[in-house]
C-alpha cells in the first residue's frame, strides 16, 4: 500500500547554522509526502502528487505541519519513573534517585515494563528515534531493543558500564563490562533498525582498566557508536581530576583509553578546555546538548553558537530523567532560553533542525532519518500549530511559518503532536 500524506511540509536543504534560514529550509504550504515500503518515495505539491499517485491511500492533515520525527540523541530510559525528582546536584542526584532506581533493572519484567512505558511516552511526544543508556544489566538492554523492534523504531542503545563509585548492585567488572557489551553488540547491532553504542557511564564510575577494555572493544567494532558524559558540572570535573591525576583534562581520561573518535557521543560538554575543543573537532566527535537537564540540575550553559561556528557536530537531547521533560519541543524551548542567557538566541529553523537532522547527524544517521526527503525512512509527525488556545491565538498573529512554529516550540507539548508515523506506519 502506498500512503499519501497531505499538509504543510517542512524539510531541510542544508545546515541553518551555516546558511541563511530561507536557503536552509523548504516549506510547502499545500504539500504532500508519498510513503512506500517504509520510505519516503516523493515530496512535493499536493496537487501534483495526487495526480501522479491516484491509487494511494490519502490521509489529509489539513494545515498540520508534516516534518521528520524528532531524534533524541541522549537519554536514560531507566530513569523514566524518577523524572522531575527534586533539587539535587549531579552526584547527589545520581546517588539519591538514579542508582536506587537503576538497581531494579536486574528484573527483566520491570525492564520491559519501563521500556514500553518510555517508548510510548516519547512517541506521543513525536520522538521517533532515541539514543539511550541502559543499566549494567543485560536485561535492560534486551528490553529496550525488544520494545523498539516491536514498534519498528530506530534506536541506539547500550549497556552502561560501571566498576566503581556506585552501589554493589550497579557495579560490573572490567571483564564483565567487556564480555556483556560484546555479546549484546553482536546480538543487536544492525538487526532491523537497531544500533549499538558502547557505554561507559562516565569516567568517575569506571576504573582506567575498564575504560581501556571498552576502548579495546570499540577498536574491534569501529562502526558502532560510543556514548558517555563529559564536563557536565564544575564539581564533577574536580572529581575527575582527583581520580585521574595524570590526565591532561577530562577528555584525556577517554582519549588515553581509546574512547575518543568520530563515532563518540559526548553528552553535555559545557566546560571544555581549548585542547578538548580542538581534539573533539579534529576527530569529528559529536557533542550532545541537553538544555533542560543542564538547567534543572544546575549544570551550566552550553555554547551552542560558538561551538557550531567552530565546526563541531552537535545534537539535541532531553537527557531523560535528568532532563525534566520527555518533549523535544520543550527541549528546543530550553535551548532557546540557554542561548538567550548566553546572548546568542536561536531561530526556529535552527532549533527544529537541531531536533531532527542535527541530532540525526550527531548519531551518524542523517542519511536515514531526520529529514523529509526522497529515500529517507518514513518517520514523520504531524504538528498542530494551534494545539491550545494560547498557541492558536499567537499563530493567528504570525506573519510566516517560522513565527507560527516558534510559538509551538515555546509553548507546545504532546497535545501539538497529532500523528506519529514510524517506518511508514501510523503508530499514534
Amino acid at each position: 500500500m502506498v500512503d499519501l500524506l497531505l499538509g504543510q511540509v517542512l524539510s531541510f536543504k542544508s545546515n541553518p547554522f551555516e546558511h541563511p534560514f530561507e536557503e536552509a529550509a523548504r516549506h510547502i504550504f499545500k504539500g504532500a509526502i508519498v510513503i512506500e515500503n517504509g520510505k519516503i518515495a516523493a515530496v512535493g505539491d499536493a496537487a501534483d502528487l495526487l495526480k501522479t499517485h491516484p491509487t494511494a491511500r490519502v490521509t489529509d492533515y489539513g494545515e498540520r505541519l508534516l516534518t521528520a520525527g524528532f531524534v533524541d540523541a541522549h537519554v536514560h530510559y531507566p530513569q523514566t519513573a524518577i523524572i522531575a525528582s527534586w533539587g539535587k546536584r549531579l552526584i547527589d542526584w545520581l546517588n539519591t534517585y538514579t542508582f536506587p532506581e537503576e538497581i531494579r533493572f536486574f528484573d527483566a519484567g520491570y525492564a520491559q515494563e519501563i521500556s514500553n512505558r518510555y517508548l510510548d511516552l516519547v512517541l506521543a511526544n513525536g520522538t521517533t528515534t532515541v539514543a539511550s543508556y541502559c543499566t549494567i544489566h543485560p536485561e535492560s538492554v534486551n528490553a529496550i531493543f525488544t520494545a523498539a523492534a516491536e514498534r519498528d523504531m530506530r534506536i541506539v542503545a547500550g549497556k552502561t558500564c560501571m566498576d566503581r563509585n556506585a552501589p554493589d548492585g550497579l557495579r560490573d567488572t572490567v571483564q564483565s563490562a567487556y564480555d556483556d557489551s560484546k555479546a549484546l553488540l553482536e546480538k543487536w547491532h544492525g538487526v532491523g533498525r537497531a544500533g549499538y553504542a558502547i557505554t561507559p557511564r562516565f569516567s568517575p564510575t569506571s576504573t582506567p582498566e575498564q575504560l581501556q577494555a571498552l576502548g579495546a572493544l570499540w577498536a574491534e567494532y569501529p562502526d558502532v557508536l560510543m556514548q558517555t558524559h563529559l564536563s557536565e558540572q564544575a564539581d564533577e570535573i574536580e572529581w575527575v581530576k582527583s581520580l585521574f591525576p595524570d590526565a591532561r583534562d577530562y577528555l584525556d581520561t577517554y582519549e588515553s583509553c581509546g574512547l575518543l573518535g568520530k563515532g563518540g557521543l559526548y553528552g553535555h560538554a559545557i566546560y571544555l578546555t581549548d585542547r578538548e575543543k580542538d581534539r573533539l573537532k579534529e576527530v569529528d566527535a559529536s557533542l550532545i546538548h541537553c538544555p533542560t537537564s543542564n538547567t534543572f540540575i544546575g549544570s551550566g550553559l552550553f555554547d551552542m553558537v560558538g561551538l557550531m561556528a567552530d565546526g563541531h557536530r552537535i545534537g539535541l537531547a532531553t537527557d531523560t530523567g535528568g532532563g525534566s521533560n520527555f518533549s523535544m519541543l520543550r527541549t528546543m524551548a530550553a535551548a532557546y532560553e540557554v542561548g538567550q542567557l548566553r546572548g546568542t538566541p536561536l531561530h526556529a529553523v535552527q532549533l527544529y533542525w537541531l531536533a531532527t537532522q542535527g541530532a540525526a547527524r550527531a548519531l551518524h544517521l542523517d542519511d536515514k532519518i531526520g529529514n523529509v526527503a526522497v529515500g529517507m525512512e518514513a518517520d514523520i509527525i504531524a504538528i498542530n500549530l494551534a494545539s491550545t488556545p494560547a498557541i492558536a491565538q499567537r499563530t493567528q498573529h504570525s506573519e510566516d511559518i517560522w513565527e507560527a512554529l516558534f510559538a509551538t516550540i515555546m509553548m507546545g507539548d504532546d497535545r501539538a503532536i497529532d500523528a506519529t508515523w514510524v517506518g511508514g506506519k501510523l503508530l499514534c
